[in-house]
């Protein structure tokens, strides 16, 4: 999987943080919600479009405009 967007919510810290990532293998696209950092726990959606993914991440981001956009 190759991860296409990557938001996260500002938060330094293992406590606070909080990303999001949208990834596909060019069929398939899964949504990954995750805290803490990356050895916090996460939580893996496979969606059956890039649009359904987008709409699923935007949801686990709760539509706070805080939240920044990485480059992939």
């Amino acid at each position: 999987m190759k991860v296409e967007r990557h938001w996260w919510n500002g938060v330094n810290g293992p406590r606070g943080r909080r990303d999001v990532y949208l990834s596909t293998d060019g069929t398939q696209w899964e949504v990954l919600a995750q805290t803490g950092g990356a050895s916090g726990p996460s939580k893996t959606h496979n969606c059956p479009s890039r649009a359904a993914a987008e709409i699923l991440a935007n949801a686990w981001m709760g539509g706070r405009p805080e939240w920044r956009e990485l480059a992939a």
